[in-house]
């Protein structure tokens, strides 16, 4: 069969539209293999060049000899600083004609370059199922490696499963809008390097399945892992949205152990202590009862333990952020609309500047610090930190706290808003004995305090004390 090709032929290394991780020093290390076809002797070069003017980007990456070996195979490393879009071009100098202008042709790679890779992981709301229009349009420098195992412009559905790689996060139905192509949106507007998704996420998936700790055959985990591995074996950090699965009363009650361990085993497995894991705290959920009875009371509190888990998974771990969800639009009976993730992308982006890249922003939402009771004995006081302004809330007559004693359930009368960092309950009696607050109860809470200045809603929590 007649050889089709001549001069560099590029076999590892590099794909079109692929992002490289940067290391701490701003650079990736950009290892290329392959083969040269020519009858005469000669070295392979190659050069990494801006894609929109085709400038050398440096001189240490302007045209360099590769190793090229007199059995036909040739490899080369480049040091590329971060940024891009970049083109890589190659081609083969012969003895005979060492004129770079006119040297044999050679492989390219366009529209790749150097800067974060984000895992996109958890369960329905981070695969992506916002239903309705939104203009979130893809956008170059906004790239991902898709379930195909191929790089391409991000854009949605995310999770999309044509030619998929791997049965094990094949969605059952065609997903739509997710949060993740804003929040790499605005990382790239402020960071001013492009930014990869490596997308892993599945509809209805337990923690169990992500956790190699309690399930010797995690298979998303371990889906997670080779996808790292196929795109370089390093990233930036995981997008997590998950827990809906886990509301269940028998598995609410250890989420929060098992969700360390899950995070310590990923840090292990990549060998990144650091791994950062930015989570986004349960949305609400409009459950459909069956047979006509509502929802017990044991899963009613699954929600609110499984949110608890999840705010105070941001107090014991070091490099894990949660943002509340708890005011974001549906699309249906628990999926986020594509509204509330333009919003939710927007502020885990902020999350990432802040936790990350250690920009000074307020990004964190307000979270209860303590409860007390106040000298009358009939009012709690909520005192909340990461407030810039002052907690209110757009419906007054919205009550979504529930506080308990050793006596059962307290009336609250009245929420009441001091127009500062704190929140008073007035209840209907004195307490009796030990007494806890739970705040944003249940599936489906009534409307939750904010941040006024920031309309940042309030974590939701569950048993804090009242001393």
């Amino acid at each position: 069969m007649t050889e089709l090709q001549t001069g560099a032929i590029i076999e590892s290394g590099l794909a079109d539209w692929q992002i490289l991780q940067q290391d701490a020093s701003g650079f990736a290390t950009l290892t290329l293999r392959g083969r040269w076809i020519s009858d005469q002797p000669g070295v392979v070069e190659l050069r990494v060049v801006a894609a929109d003017t085709g400038v050398a980007v440096s001189r240490e990456t302007d045209w360099q000899a590769a190793t090229t070996e007199p059995d036909g195979s040739w490899q080369a490393t480049l040091r590329v600083p971060a940024g891009g879009l970049y083109r890589l071009e190659t081609h083969f100098k012969t003895t005979e004609q060492p004129q770079r202008e006119w040297a044999t042709r050679g492989d390219m790679r366009h529209f790749w370059g150097v800067g974060d890779l984000w895992v996109i992981a958890g369960q329905s709301n981070s695969a992506g199922y916002g239903r309705g229009p939104v203009y979130d349009p893809p956008e170059l420098g906004l790239h991902l490696f898709r379930n195909s195992e191929s790089w391409t412009l991000a854009f949605h559905p995310m999770n999309d499963s044509t030619d998929t790689a791997h049965s094990v996060n094949r969605e059952g139905a065609n997903p739509a809008h997710s949060p993740y192509l804003n929040f790499a949106r605005l990382l790239k507007q402020q960071l001013g390097y492009p930014i990869g998704l490596v997308q892993t996420a599945l509809g209805g998936s337990p923690l169990s399945q992500w956790n190699p700790t309690e399930n010797d055959d995690a298979g998303l985990y371990k889906n997670m892992i080779h996808c790292i591995e196929r795109v370089g074996g390093a990233v930036r950090g995981v997008l997590w949205y998950q827990g809906e699965s886990d509301c269940d009363p028998t598995l609410a009650g250890t989420y929060a152990e098992r969700f360390e361990a899950m995070v310590k085993a990923w840090r292990t497995a990549l060998k990144h202590p650091d791994l950062a894991v930015l989570t986004v705290q349960l949305n609400r959920f409009f459950p459909q009862p069956e047979n006509g009875e509502p929802m017990t009371d044991a899963q009613q509190r699954g929600w609110s333990i499984v949110r608890e888990a999840q705010r105070q998974a941001a107090h014991t771990l070091s490099y894990v952020a949660v943002v509340p969800a708890l005011d974001l639009p549906l699309s249906d009976l628990i999926h986020t609309s594509p509204a509330g993730n333009m919003l939710l992308g927007e502020r885990m982006a902020r999350a990432a500047l802040g936790m990350v890249y250690g920009r000074r922003i307020h990004y964190a939402a307000p979270d209860v610090r303590s409860a007390r009771l106040l000298d009358d004995g009939k009012r709690v006081e909520l005192i909340f930190e990461q407030v810039s302004d002052r907690m209110d809330n757009i419906e007054r007559g919205s009550i979504c706290f529930v506080v308990e004693d050793d006596a059962g359930s307290v009336a609250i009368n009245q929420v009441a808003y001091p127009m500062d960092a704190t929140i008073q309950l007035v209840l209907g009696r004195a307490l009796v004995g030990r007494a806890v607050v739970h705040g944003a109860f249940g599936c489906n809470p009534p409307i939750a305090p904010v941040d006024m200045d920031r309309l940042m809603p309030m974590l939701g929590f569950y048993g804090l004390p009242v001393s």
